[in-house]
């Protein structure tokens, strides 16, 4: 839906049909960045909240979009955590020209006049791609022309009981807007989340830590929430479980570079002319610093492949009982500094001293777990299987996936009989771009058997086709494509 332009509104129209519950027009102020995760980070959230809500209008290069809801109340909470998102409005009117858009406020808004009669009051106008050059005469004329409302309260520029912003959509350059709305404030999102988990401003980072605000879009698209178990089975230094937490998940994560999840203990540093930060380097210092100590379950080391965690096989007697996590979320690896490896021998019959020292000293603090090579696709294969055996039904599973934006290289989105695709969100970059793709648990009675057994026989095949191959390029075609096609871009924040 974030692809394409969407218009079946009747602005400040309320919906009383006796089949639906009644709803009103609301206008929705969208960030103008990452503009391909806004619709789903707001329909996650309507989901979360048991919000229905309908998609009016909307086009990708706008930051308005027009929404049905229930009620202000349920608008404003729609967006109360939103991240991309900055404020939503009740849906006064809207028009082509000044003119038109007074007709329809008058049409459609009246009714709602004599609420604020009042009142106290004040006036905004946001203007997109535009209307910079306006003074302050010229501002105060625009003003002016909705003299005809019946505000007879004070007029007051901080924390006023009401709102009114005037909405201008010029195409670029151009010298009129070609779209007015007109609404009432009725709540702001949470952007200042970004800022507060700023990886400036936090203890414990490394070089592959995924900027905040993604951490917490994808945290929303996953559902988090109170009373919810999340786990990242990539965790490097806790971004996600970070985020999770941060909306009152507790959570859990592993890695298989037990030195990213112990931390390093000290106090953090100025590193690369980041200012310093108070705070142990570690997961818990990250945790206690941002005051979210009682969301943080645990942090272990371990590979996805070799895990100590309960895996609930398709169809096994209480499977839904016993499944675990409410939301899979991570950033694999990308493999392209260095091939991807997992934990296990690469040739057990001729390294068998690497074997027995596996058994007899696993325990033993200085012991480092022999790794062998591992194929990009296998990894995903890994994660999605992990995920049907681990997720409750209806639980998320949302993982960073990378792919070349030539479409002979173009990788396909991985699916598995037991996940459901919720969405596909695009970050392009020049040459290559990543995309966050967000899948629901099915219930194991939605699905065939013959489907699961036909995925696990196709994944069993492309592993035994793999065995013998040593090329980190021939195991991943994105590390190949990245260093063939296009290594003069920005290199993969996750390596």
């Amino acid at each position: 839906m974030a692809s394409e332009e969407i218009s079946n509104v009747t602005p400040g129209t309320t919906d009383t049909s006796p089949s639906s519950p009644p709803t009103m027009n609301y206008l929705v102020r969208l960030s103008q960045f990452h503009e391909d995760f806004r619709l789903a980070e707001l329909q996650a959230l309507a989901e979360l909240h048991h919000i229905p809500i309908t998609i009016l209008s909307y086009t990708p290069t706008s930051p308005i979009l027009l929404i049905t809801a229930p009620s202000p109340a349920a608008a404003a909470l729609l967006i109360q955590r939103a991240i991309l998102t900055q404020s939503v409005y009740e849906h006064w009117g809207s028009g082509s020209s000044l003119e038109e858009l007074h007709a329809n406020v008058k049409t459609h808004s009246a009714h709602l006049w004599p609420l604020y009669a009042t009142a106290s009051w004040k006036f905004s106008i946001d203007s997109f791609q535009g209307g910079a050059a306006r003074n302050s005469a010229e501002r105060t004329a625009l003003i002016n022309t909705f003299r005809y409302l019946p505000l007879k309260g004070p007029i007051r520029m901080t924390d006023p009981d009401l709102e009114l912003t005037i909405f201008e959509e010029y195409a670029p350059k151009a010298p009129h807007p070609h779209t007015y709305h007109f609404g009432r404030l009725l709540g702001g999102g949470a952007r200042d989340l970004a800022t507060k988990f700023d990886l400036k401003k936090r203890p414990y980072i490394s070089t592959t830590s995924m900027a905040a605000d993604l951490t917490l879009v994808t945290a929303n698209i996953a559902l988090a929430g109170p009373g919810k178990l999340f786990y990242d089975p990539f965790a490097g230094t806790g971004s996600f479980p970070l985020a999770s937490a941060a909306f009152g998940a507790v959570s859990w994560g592993s890695d298989i570079d037990g030195r990213a999840v112990r931390g390093s203990g000290n106090d953090a540093r100025d590193v690369k002319g980041r200012k310093r930060v108070g705070g142990e380097r570690t997961w818990r210092g990250n945790f206690v610093f941002y005051g979210l100590e009682a969301g943080l379950g645990d942090v272990f080391s371990s590979d996805l492949t070799n895990t100590p965690l309960r895996r609930v096989g398709f169809r096994e007697e209480d499977a839904g009982r016993k499944r675990l996590f409410d939301g899979v979320v991570c950033d694999p690896p990308y493999g392209v500094r260095e091939g991807l490896r997992v934990l296990g021998c690469k040739d057990p019959e001729s390294t068998p001293w690497v074997v027995e020292a596996g058994v007899s000293k696993y325990k033993d603090p200085a012991f480092i777990p022999p790794k062998k090579p591992y194929s990009f696709h296998a990894m995903l294969h890994d994660i999605l299987h992990f995920a049907s055996e681990t997720l409750i039904d209806n639980g998320r599973l949302a993982f960073w996936m990378p792919t070349a934006n030539d479409e002979a290289q173009e990788l396909a989105v991985p699916t598995h009989p037991c996940l459901a695709v919720v969405s596909v969100c695009v970050q392009p970059f020049n040459r290559w771009s990543r995309r966050l793709i967000t899948y629901r648990k099915l219930p194991d009675g939605d699905v065939a058997p013959e489907e699961v057994a036909a995925w696990l026989r196709v994944q069993a095949e492309g592993k035994r086709r793999e065995e013998g191959v040593v090329s980190a390029d021939e195991l991943n075609p994105f590390r190949k494509g990245y260093f063939s096609k296009f290594v003069k871009d920005t290199p993969p924040p996750e390596a």
